[in-house]
């Protein structure tokens, strides 16, 4: 299409420019070289200069690509390095490798100041390593300090699982006792962790300290003489923590009678993540573990804590109880933690990753990770066997059928169920876990010859799972007794017990009711006793003594009205009730309440009101009610028989055991397999193979307390092979490759059953890769090939993405699920469109890039059947949907039958790949943080303080780096060459000019092939591109160049004029502040503590007129001359200097605020 020129008279001036969009590049006006920012996506635009409407043609489609690729920043470099303590060297190196991230190890922690008093007996016994004992003196150091809100600071220890974490704990409590705080609360997720706790105390030198079992002691005073705890290590659990006993005393106000209120002791808040959802997603309500946590900090302000988890802040909203930390409140940026987590979540991810290196520069926060090093990580995908195929096709045509019955069912009711959405939540919830443990089944057959393989190869097997069945077995049990045929079936017992509590029946009548509270009434009206109750006679006789006991019933009556709390018995149900809630028969005179009556009475009654045995019409009533009560009977009997052949379809249908109960059969039973796990009792298979009884785990000579303590024994010993782990069961647990065991076999570490969220995840890794050990395990992630159950994996790889970016400060860090996050904006916005497709039927023609189909053989067909699929799990109903709920969606196709699962999870895939490709090209994919690269960069002059933090000493950095981007002529032909070698016979490899002129002049690239059907790309300019470009794209705007001289001339001339200027030439409208396709720039980082200074940029920015100047983006910086790197945002030219001026400004408010406290 094309615009010629043509100047617009005698026009009304033109509208103000607009305001640049996100994603703009700057475009010149054809007639006057006017430059302008416009948006990537737009065709044309108007010249505020001279009003000229014009296209934006193919010759500005390379100032464009490089945009997009600046932006897209540069490729991730190394994930972690290897750690020791920056500024200790006290204590021998830790015994195995340990790595922090690459963000983090660019922080460096505060001048270390605190003297150990156990020093000297750390030294001697090497109790402690190096990195330990750095965590005692940061640990106490930040102790000594106070937050603006006069309590004391607080520290948080994120090691990975398997560093030693107890260990230290044991070295702060010892550490504090020298110092006179001889009491301490050790608070951990399970009681049988008291042992490690001993353990660790005496490892450290600790032995005369004793450790107190919460849950051992009475509710009284435990520095009583009946007690006499005077002093120690009180241990509990979290549950503990919220316990209380029936006569309402509570361990928490138990804890802080004997912790005082000036205590200033130790609370150490060990695997804290259980502290979590104190500010819970809307609809939900706050746990009250999370809220007795918060509660005891604001109830012992003195006391020194100490938050310790790997995975304590996998997402920003579950800090909210680490109000110790001074991130919001009082003297921060933040005026509360949602004002704090309203703005890392307008700041993306790369927000997230400041928060763990700004409380690292500040002293607050230290966070090691075993090394990975030798660990190997395996998503296997198991196929459904035949005979499962054949369960869950049968299963999902059966929840269908069920669905359509309950709301037939309810249709026939006579009255609107009260709870009628109280039954739709059991029916998905129970759907949920059904087809979950369906799931879990399907990959049994896998997990049993994976274990057979690993143990003919000489290794051990440790079968992750969270959940056992226990709770469906204990009703099976209670229906069947202890001795049963076989293994229960956990979603059999499911759907029966759904059923039985759930399905909707009318309301069974009680025939004789009416016509026996006629005769009952009959039967009072003979009674010669008074109508006046024992409470009210009691009353009257204490205050009329002088009275006859023989009145009438009248007088009486009449009497006990006068008082407006008289007492009087209802003459049909005897209930002691007040006179006023009381009718009184004008005829007979009988006392009764108006629900009793047959019918009822409702409303006021005049003052001549008659029962109705007076007025002669009972019988007609029992009559029509005797009448009515056949009816509801005969409808009762017939729902209750529907029911009935709905229960015993679930009884006929094949449907798979209890995974844990099979796998633990097939494998050899408890004498070949270690349980450990949280539940009492089991199924064991009788030792003549003839049928299973349920026994407890435990045998008479170990207690039920001990149990996993055995089983762990028995596999690290090498008794038992294999051992299952469930969360309940396995927490604080070490089941490594231990040197000082003797099955130091290579553990082979199968997830069977994916925990809700990753810090469940991460706690479960953990418990097979600790310190100490022999050889790093074996990881197998078993996916089932259903498109629904990556609604499990979704969730482990959102929590890792954000759990890597906050608790380890590099989202990169975690191990690698990122494949399978759907629940996320991409993931909605793809939704989205995928029920804009599939419901509305739009753009039937346009089939996402990836997607294909066999069966249905047209597009048409399988859009009318996905339609219907998707009502019958209730993502449709009446045209309606929820373009939101990315994780209802994914759950929900669990529960159809997977050849129509599989086919609409991939149409929903390729949708996302498609939002998410784009969102790249187009620069705005957030990738949290982006290595800017180059081929020389140095920091240019000194870096400038711009702030500084009074409580740690810690500051604001402002850094100027010098970067030369630029490939230059002899670098690419040697590529060039080297490619060549590499790829014989491609005739693409080479020199390309672009095909439109810009600002009057070609551009040149170097193209070779990368992935498959993509080329990379190098410009003389900018280097090599992050992005790819594909073959069409590239054909279409450049041609390939045939002679190499002239490629070397026109390359030099454009690495020559690219370190002066920008692409957009002369005219732009930024001038030195522009980088776009500059060889030479200089860029500025503000790196240290950045949430301190975090209001003042956010209003910087927001002030910007250019939204790119608005935009937070979090990169990494490695000077090419002496490797120093630096992490911080990036702050762009024309933001410096207005941002200098208001830091300087807030730096003298808060100055100024510092003196008047003194």
């Amino acid at each position: 299409m094309e615009h010629h020129p043509a100047v617009l008279r005698n026009s009304p001036p033109p509208p103000p420019p607009p305001e640049p969009l996100p994603g703009g590049c700057q475009i010149s006006c054809a007639n006057c070289d006017e430059v302008h920012t416009v948006s990537r996506s737009v065709s044309e635009f108007v010249c505020f200069g001279c009003g000229l409407v014009q296209a934006i043609g193919r010759a500005d489609e390379v100032a464009i690509e490089v945009e997009r690729e600046e932006d897209s920043g540069g490729v991730a470099g190394e994930t972690f390095t290897d750690y020791r303590p920056p500024k200790l060297s006290v204590g021998p190196p830790h015994p195995d490798p340990i790595v922090e991230t690459s963000s983090l190890s660019a922080v460096q922690p505060p001048e270390p100041t605190y003297d150990l008093r156990i020093r000297g007996d750390l030294e001697r016994t090497e109790a402690l390593s190096c990195l330990q004992i750095e965590t005692l003196v940061y640990a106490s150091q930040k102790h000594l300090q106070r937050l603006p809100d006069s309590t004391r600071a607080g520290f948080f220890l994120g090691d990975g699982a398997g560093v030693g974490k107890g260990r230290t704990i044991a070295g702060l409590i010892l550490e504090n006792w020298q110092y006179g705080r001889k009491k301490a609360l050790w608070i951990s997720v399970g009681s049988d962790l008291k042992f490690d706790a001993r353990r660790d105390l005496d490892d450290v030198g600790a032995k005369f300290i004793e450790v107190h079992a919460l849950n051992k002691l009475p509710y009284s005073k435990l520095d009583s003489k009946a007690v006499g705890v005077k002093e120690g290590v009180i241990f509990l659990t979290y549950s503990s923590l919220i316990a209380s006993s029936e006569q309402g005393r509570s361990r928490l106000k138990q804890l802080v009678q004997w912790c005082g209120k000036d205590y200033d002791g130790l609370i150490v808040f060990d695997e804290c993540h259980k502290a979590k959802n104190l500010v819970p997603e809307a609809g939900q309500r706050p746990t009250r573990t999370g809220e007795t946590v918060l509660e005891i900090q604001a109830l012992l302000p003195e006391a020194r804590v100490v938050y310790c988890s790997a995975t304590g802040a996998s997402e920003p909203r579950n800090m909210g109880y680490m109000i110790r930390l001074g991130l919001w409140g009082t003297g921060t940026s933040f005026l509360d933690f949602p004002d704090f987590i309203g703005s890392l979540e307008k700041g993306g991810v790369g927000a997230l990753e400041l928060v763990a290196m700004d409380l690292k520069a500040r002293g607050m926060y230290l966070c090691r990770t075993l090394s990975y090093k030798g660990a190997e990580f395996d998503v296997v995908e198991v196929p459904l066997e035949d005979k499962m195929m054949v369960m869950y096709n049968r299963a999902a045509e059966f929840w269908v059928y069920l669905k359509e019955k309950l709301e037939s069912e309810i249709a026939l009711l006579t009255t609107k169920m009260p709870k009628n959405s109280q039954l739709w939540l059991l029916y998905w919830g129970n759907h949920q876990r059904f087809f979950k443990h369906m799931c879990m089944s399907a990959k049994v057959p896998a997990v049993v010859k994976i274990c057979h393989q690993a143990l003919a190869e000489d290794k051990c097997v440790v079968i992750g799972l969270q959940s056992t069945g226990e709770a469906r077995t204990e009703d099976a049990v209670a229906k069947s007794g202890i001795e049963l045929d076989d293994f229960i079936s956990g979603p059999r017992e499911l759907l029966l017990k759904f059923i039985e509590e759930s399905y909707p029946l009318p309301e069974k009548p009680a025939s004789s009711s009416g016509e026996d509270g006629v005769k009952e009434l009959q039967r009072k009206r003979r009674s010669v006793t008074t109508g006046v109750s024992y409470t009210e006679r009691t009353r009257k006789a204490a205050k009329l003594q002088d009275e006859s006991d023989t009145e009438s019933e009248n007088d009486g009556f009449h009497e006990s009205m006068e008082s407006n709390n008289g007492f009087h018995i209802c003459e049909i149900c005897n209930s002691d009730t007040e006179s006023d809630k009381l009718l009184q028969c004008s005829r007979c005179k009988q006392v009764m309440h108006p629900a009793c009556l047959v019918p009822p009475v409702t409303g006021s009654v005049s003052a001549d009101w008659s029962c109705l045995l007076c007025e002669g019409k009972a019988e007609e009533y029992l009559r029509q009610k005797r009448k009515s009560i056949a009816q509801q009977l005969e409808r009762y009997s017939k729902a209750a028989e529907r029911k009935s052949q709905i229960l015993d379809a679930v009884r006929s249908l094949d449907l798979p055991l209890n995974p844990l109960d099979d796998i633990l059969d097939q494998l050899g039973g408890p004498d070949k397999v270690a349980e450990i796990t949280g539940r009492r009792h089991r199924l064991i298979r009788e030792r003549d193979g003839n049928g299973v009884r349920y026994q407890p785990r435990n045998s008479k000579d170990v207690s039920m307390e001990m149990v996993n303590i055995n089983e762990k024994q028995l596999f690290m010993d090498g008794k038992k092979l294999v051992a299952i782990i469930s969360e309940a069961g396995s927490a604080g647990v070490s089941l490594q490759a231990d040197k000082r065991a003797i099955n130091q076999r290579r553990r082979v570490h199968l997830t069977i059953e994916l925990p809700w969220s990753a810090d469940r995840a991460i706690q479960q890794f953990g418990r097979t890769h600790r310190s100490n050990q022999a050889s790093a395990p074996e990881y197998r992630l078993l996916f089932s090939k259903l498109g629904g159950e990556r609604r499990f994996a979704s969730i482990i790889a959102k929590r890792l993405e954000s759990l890597g970016a906050l608790t380890q400060g590099d989202r990169r860090a975690g191990p690698s699920l990122r494949a399978y996050n759907y629940d996320s904006p991409y993931g909605k916005r793809a939704l989205a469109e995928f029920y804009d497709r599939i419901v509305n039927q739009s753009s039937l023609l346009d089939i996402p890039p990836g997607f294909s189909i066999e069966k249905p053989n047209t597009i048409e067909e399988f859009i009318i059947k996905g339609k219907a699929a998707l009502a019958s799990v209730g993502l449709v109903k009446d045209n309606s949907y929820d373009i939101h709920n990315v994780a209802r969606f994914l759950n929900r196709l669990l529960g159809l039958q997977p050849e129509m699962q599989n086919l609409l999870f991939e149409f929903f895939v390729s949708i996302l790949d498609l939002f998410v490709q784009n969102a790249r090209l187009e620069g705005q994919f957030d990738s949290g943080i982006a290595d800017l690269k180059a081929n020389t960069i140095k920091l240019k002059g000194l870096p400038k303080n711009v702030h500084v933090d009074h409580l740690s000493g810690a500051s604001t950095v402002l850094y100027t780096f010098t970067l030369d981007r630029g490939f230059t002529w002899e670098a690419a032909s040697t590529l060039l060459d080297e490619k060549k070698k590499d790829m014989i016979g491609s005739s693409r490899i080479g020199f390309y000019e672009s095909r439109r002129e810009w600002q009057g002049r070609r551009h040149y690239l170097l193209a070779f092939q990368g992935s498959s059907g993509m080329f990379r790309i190098v410009r003389p300019a900018t280097g090599e591109a992050v992005r790819e470009m594909p073959l069409l794209e590239l054909e279409e705007k450049y041609s390939k160049l045939k002679s190499l001289k002239k490629a070397r001339t026109c390359w030099e001339n454009e690495f020559r004029v690219s370190s002066k200027q920008c692409m957009h030439g002369p005219n732009c409208k930024l001038g030195d502040y522009c980088t776009t396709g500059r060889r030479l720039q200089e860029v500025n980082v503000l790196s240290g503590l950045i949430l301190p200074v975090w209001a003042t940029i956010e209003k910087t920015l927001a002030n910007q007129v250019r939204k790119s100047h608005r935009r937070l983006r979090i990169v990494r910086v490695e000077t090419t001359t002496d490797h120093q790197r630096i992490v911080g945002l990036l702050i762009p030219n024309a933001v410096v200097n207005s941002m200098l001026k208001d830091l300087v400004r807030g730096q003298d408010i808060n100055d100024s605020l510092a003196l008047e406290d003194k």
